[in-house]
This record gives structure tokens, C-alpha cells and sequence, in this order.
């Protein structure tokens, strides 16, 4: 191909050269001609790419290709059903819910119902009017150490930070939740002017940057987190462990990013690279993370302190249960995220590998505090892929009282799904930080939107309880749940995750589940305690844990 871009070339030349000698003005196509020949030989002598360097000038193509990719896929090649993160299907009905267009579908449904993991509620035969159910239901978050209790809808808005969303995305976000009466989690980059400037209420979630409460070498500011956390819109305070997109891994903010409006906002400095470490400095055991719940509801005048994190190893968790047991210190919310990640950019191998699914999480989580007799206490937050109000009910079937959404908000926004969110070239104006792409974002119209979806959503869970004669989430059990497993055998989520009895986890015998995580978590450490194990029955255990 090398040989024959030049020969080619040549005689382009050439023969323009000679008609330019009876027609002098196709010399002008020069003017388009030479560039391009010089493009070729550039990709010739250039040693990086080998497609360019065999294929001069054609082999550009390649990258054109590639980087429309998306947008062929999406626009193209996918069906309503196979589209990923979120299928075109789910897409859609967020838009449309969103707009408060038509929203109901024609000729059936377009899933393989005798597919694995088709899922579907057990409708009821005496179903319940749905102006008799409660349309939007609302959970007071609270435990009987708080002395502000926060009454939270059922559906609200995730953890997103400003500097990965834009300021109008967060503006519109905060103004939604205002109009919806729904709260809107600031995501661990802080609490920010844009997060207040709607009226909506706030989650202020605290990292392990301590951005926005922290000292100049990176350690927790008492006294910068009290002048924030008692705001009359801050309505409760979120500690993240850890996050679904890639739990278990810290960042860091490059120095070209902190800006003075960043530097002001984080309370770091103009600059200079941030760190944001896998762990925590105020704490490191789980009694540590008790006391500092305690010393975040003391500082915040009151309001309800809970925790985030993804499930990873489970004696961990069982650490922290045990904890609160002994020290009669709770949480008043626990946020369960999804090992299947989220808007948070990360590594591919912690986006597809590391972390336990959502679903699998939030049914461990509730049995644990069940087990322990502490669920009464605690509120579960169910933070994952939720578009729909089935979406709401299956969570709510597993254990959540309350769900988080972060995608679904995003897309009421006006996100397509280009997947450029980490690239700062979002062409929606919702993850970006470019001034000109951030204007198509009109804030006006988007809050409608956003609380729209939110409105939809819940309705249609509403609905969907009362086909299953069901007035309330807390009456939504895991036996409403069915989910065929293979051609020929469905199990409920009951089936799949069984109940274990309440208060079972304080005294022995314990549930068989149960029972060697009970004898390796401690509360006093994350570490296992493997003293006493049967090392022939657990043979795993004779490699020590560590982290």
C-alpha cells in the first residue's frame, strides 16, 4: 500500500501538472490534493502506528471509524433490548416520563420472558385501587440517637460531584429535587454554591479527601464540617467507604483541575495535586468508624449520619454490625452500592470485577442487621442501576427503604449515553467543564425534567404495588419477586435469598450462612480473627487476610 500511495501520487501529479499546462485551472485542486499527499507521507515516516505507516492516509480511516463507534452502535446496531449500560428501551421511558409524553408501550413486551433472569411481581387477584395507595410514600431517616430526623422520599438522587457533572447539571439537579421534594447527594466533592443555589434539600456525602472539611494535610476539619453540616438544606451527612464504580480505589485531582473555584471549594490548594486515598485517616477500625458517626451527628447539630459503601468482604461488615452491638452506637442510614459501578470514571477491571452486585449486597446488608436486631434503627439505601418503578420495588423487595439514582437522574438531564462522560467532551453539557458545551444545558427546562422523572418513577411503583395489592414498600416481601433461572425453573428472590430468623446473629447457633463469619469478624478490626479455624474445613484460611 506504501508503494502504491506514491506511485499514485506521482501520477496524480503529474497528470495535473500537464492538463495544467492547456488548462490552468485545475492547478486549484492542488490546493486539496497537496495537504492530503502530505498527510500520507507524514503517516508514512511516523513510527507509532502501524496502520498509518502501511496505509498512508487510508489507514486514518480506522480512527474515524473508531471513534464514531458509539454512536453507530447506539443509533444503528442495537435493538431496543441490548443496549448497555442502559438499553434503548429503558433509555427511552426515562425521556419520555422526563417530558411527560407518551410513555406505554404497543403489541407487548419485547423481552424474552423464557429467558435467564427474566424477572417479573406477583400480581394480586384482590389488587388495590392506586389512589388507594400511598402515591408518594415518604421514610423518616433516624435513629434514637438523632435528634433531627429527615423525612426522605422514597426515590432521590445520587452521589454525583460537582467538577464531574457541570455547574448547570448540578444547579438543574438541586432545583428538580426542590420541585419534587426529594433530596440530592452532593457526591464527595464537596458541598458546593451549586448544590444550594435551588433551595433543594442536600446529602452531604464526606470522602476520604474530607473535601470541604479538611486540614491542609489532607486529615478531617471538626470545625470546618460543623460551619457546612448545620445549613438549613443539609439534611443529612453520608460518610463513603466506598462506591460501586470502583470500590477500593482511591484518585487523585491533577493539579491542572484545581482551579481558585475548586481550591475554595475542596479547601486545598490552587495548584497542587489532590490525593484522594482508598481509606479513611479519621478511622480505622469499626468501632473508629462508630465513634466518628457519632462525632459527625454531635457536629451536624443532630441531623442523621450513615455510611456508604460496596460490599466486599463480608466479615468486614459483620465487624461493623458487631460493633454497634457493643459500643450502642448506630448508624441512622447504611447506603449500599453496587459492585457494577455507576458514573464514577475507573479502571475497567474495577467497573467488571471487583466489588458483590447489587442485588446480592442489599439482601446480605438486611439479613446482617436483621440478624443482629438492629434494622428497627437503621434505614437501607439502595444506590444502583434504577430506571423504572419495578426497579424501585425490586429494591424494596430485597431490604432498601429508600433508592438512589445517579444514571437515571443524569438522563432526565438530557444525557444520550455517548459514554464521553470521562473525557470532558459530554455533548449534552452534563459531565463536562467545557463553558460552551455546558450552555446547551437550560437549566429552567431540565429541573422540570428531573422532577418529572422522579414523579413518574415513584408513581409507577406506586402502581405497581397496587397491582400486587400492596398499600406501602415496607409490605413488599422477596417472595413477590419471581426470576426464571433456567428454561424450566423459576425461583422467587426469597427462593434465592432466603430470610434469616431476627436476632439470630446474637447468640449461637447461628445460621449456617453465618456461622464462620461470625467466628472471624471482631469489632475492634477489619481483620480477621482466624484463630480457631478448622483449617481442613476452611482451607482458604491458611492464606492470611490482609486490608
Amino acid at each position: 500500500m506504501r508503494k502504491l500511495f506514491i506511485y499514485s501520487a506521482s501520477v496524480i501529479v503529474a497528470v495535473i501538472g500537464l492538463v495544467g499546462v492547456w488548462w490552468p485551472p485545475i492547478l486549484w485542486s492542488l490546493i486539496v490534493l497537496l495537504p492530503l499527499i502530505l498527510l500520507g507521507i507524514s503517516d508514512m515516516v511516523q513510527t507509532k502506528q502501524a496502520i498509518r505507516r502501511n496505509f498512508p492516509l487510508f489507514g486514518r480511516l480506522r480512527y474515524l471509524f473508531e471513534s464514531i463507534r458509539p454512536e453507530i452502535q447506539q443509533y444503528f446496531v442495537e435493538s431496543d433490548t441490548t443496549g448497555r449500560p442502559f438499553s434503548r428501551m429503558f433509555r427511552s421511558v426515562i425521556y419520555q416520563r422526563s417530558k411527560r409524553v407518551l410513555d406505554t408501550t404497543p403489541f407487548g413486551t419485547q423481552l424474552d420472558v423464557y429467558d435467564n433472569n427474566y424477572e417479573w411481581l406477583s400480581h394480586s387477584i384482590n389488587a388495590l385501587d392506586y389512589f388507594k395507595v400511598n402515591e408518594h410514600p415518604r421514610v423518616t431517616v433516624g435513629g434514637p440517637q438523632c435528634t433531627k430526623p429527615y423525612s426522605s422520599s422514597v426515590f432521590n438522587i445520587s452521589a454525583m460531584s460537582y467538577g464531574s457533572l457541570s455547574k448547570n447539571a448540578v444547579i438543574a439537579l438541586n432545583e428538580g429535587a426542590k420541585l419534587g421534594n426529594f433530596y440530592h447527594n452532593t457526591g464527595e466533592g464537596g458541598l458546593t454554591d451549586y448544590h444550594l443555589t435551588g433551595g433543594g434539600d442536600v446529602v452531604w456525602q464526606i470522602g476520604t479527601g474530607y473535601f470541604g472539611c479538611r486540614h491542609p494535610d489532607g486529615s478531617f476539619n471538626a470545625e470546618a464540617f460543623a460551619g457546612k453540616a448545620q445549613h438549613p438544606q443539609v439534611k443529612m451527612i453520608e460518610i463513603k467507604l466506598s462506591q460501586g464504580a470502583k470500590p477500593g480505589h482511591g484518585g487523585i485531582l491533577p493539579a491542572a483541575k484545581v482551579t481558585p473555584e475548586v481550591a475554595r471549594i475542596r479547601l486545598v490548594e490552587v495548584g497542587k495535586e489532590v490525593d484522594s486515598p482508598p481509606f479513611h485517616r479519621a478511622f480505622a477500625t469499626p468501632t473508629g468508624l462508630l465513634e466518628f458517626v457519632k462525632q459527625l451527628r454531635e457536629l451536624s447539630g443532630g441531623k442523621p449520619v450513615g455510611f456508604k459503601l460496596c460490599i466486599g468482604r463480608r466479615h468486614e461488615f459483620m465487624a461493623i454490625c458487631k460493633a454497634m452491638i457493643q459500643t450502642g452506637i448506630y448508624p441512622d442510614f447504611i447506603t449500599v452500592d453496587g459492585g457494577e459501578g455507576g458514573t464514577g470514571a475507573a479502571p475497567l477491571e474495577f467497573s467488571n470485577s471487583v466489588g458483590m452486585p447489587l442485588r446480592d449486597a442489599l439482601a446480605f446488608v438486611y439479613d446482617c442487621l436483621t440478624g443482629f436486631g438492629l434494622k428497627q434503627h437503621i434505614k437501607i439505601i439502595a444506590s444502583g442501576k434504577i430506571a423504572t418503578g419495578f426497579d424501585l420495588v425490586k429494591n424494596f423487595a430485597l431490604g432498601a427503604d429508600i433508592c438512589n439514582s445517579a444514571r437515571g437522574m443524569m438522563m432526565a438531564l438530557g444525557c444520550i449515553q455517548a459514554l464521553q462522560c470521562h473525557a470532558n467532551t459530554c455533548p449534552t453539557g452534563v459531565a463536562t467543564q467545557d463553558a460552551e458545551l455546558v450552555k446547551g444545558l437550560v437549566v429552567a427546562d431540565k429541573r422540570v425534567r428531573v422532577a418529572n422523572f422522579h414523579y413518574e418513577t415513584v408513581k409507577s411503583a406506586g402502581e405497581l404495588m397496587g397491582a400486587a395489592g400492596i398499600r406501602h414498600p415496607d409490605d413488599i416481601h422477596r417472595i413477590y419477586i419471581h426470576r426464571r433461572i433456567s428454561p424450566n425453573k423459576v425461583e422467587t428472590y426469597l427462593d434465592t435469598y432466603p430470610y434469616i430468623p431476627a436476632g439470630s446473629l446474637l447468640q449461637a447457633p447461628y445460621p449456617k450462612a453465618f456461622e464462620l463469619l461470625m467466628k472471624i469478624s471482631r469489632p475492634d478490626s477489619f481483620e480477621p480473627d482466624l484463630q480457631g479455624i478448622d483449617f481442613v474445613e476452611y482451607a482458604w484460611a491458611k492464606k492470611p487476610m490482609t486490608g
